[in-house]
């Protein structure tokens, strides 16, 4: 199997052992941290993209939204979560739902503050 170092960039061979399982939830989280900085080259940082969708849903939303409701950043990533969870009762198997959930939940927690 081949992973990316993620202290150093550089791929490399790594053999699989211990339990099988969790070292495919290791490596889903390993590809979900490239695809977290690939999408940030085409889109740009996670927080301000997910702010002008947000954006874009509220203006969407408005006439269902309270007065001075807006839909935010973290709302989003929420959503977008629900979205794979949804699509994932379909199919349960699907990996590329799996990693897009591990990046909606790690850039979720860019949208606030954590101590």
């Amino acid at each position: 199997m081949i992973v990316i170092d993620l202290y150093d960039g550089k791929k490399k061979m790594k053999e699989q052992s211990g339990n099988k399982n969790t070292q495919r939830g290791k490596q889903l989280l390993e590809e979900a941290v490239n695809v977290i900085d690939a999408r940030g080259e085409h889109y740009g940082p996670p927080k301000e993209n997910f702010q002008r969708i947000a954006d874009f849903w509220s203006v969407y939303l408005k006439g269902k939204l309270k007065d001075g409701e807006v839909i935010t950043p973290l709302d989003h990533a929420l959503m977008m979560d629900l979205v794979k969870t949804a699509r994932l009762m379909e199919t349960p198997k699907h990996w590329d739902s799996f990693l897009d959930k591990c990046g909606y939940s790690a850039v979720a927690v860019e949208c606030f503050d954590v101590d």
